[in-house]
């Protein structure tokens, strides 16, 4: 389970990261959502109506990582329009272990 809290942690910051540094906006929401038996939904919730874009940074770049770190984390990751700003959201799946 600390893979997932791990992974999870990485994706909040990330998110969070790219949402204010991108958005201007001054706050955000985050929501952590269990929504099956082994899948967990981060979602950061902020006014900018503008969509995040995936970067392709070079190797000595300092920045634009963000998405692919998230891509790298998650079985999946989108975006909903909102009529105050968006949703990113990404999905972690942990095996069952039972």
């Amino acid at each position: 389970m600390s893979v997932l809290a791990d992974a999870g942690a990485l994706l909040v910051s990330e998110l969070v990261t790219n949402s204010v540094r991108h958005s201007g906006s001054r706050a955000v929401r985050v929501t952590v959502t269990r929504t099956g038996r082994n899948v967990v939904r981060v979602a950061v919730v902020d006014a900018s109506r503008t969509m995040p874009e995936r970067r392709h940074p070079r190797d000595d770049a300092v920045s634009g990582r963000g998405l692919v770190i998230v891509e790298a984390l998650t079985t999946r990751w989108g975006t909903d329009p909102l009529p105050r700003g968006k949703r990113v959201w990404a999905e972690l799946t942990c095996e069952d272990t039972r």
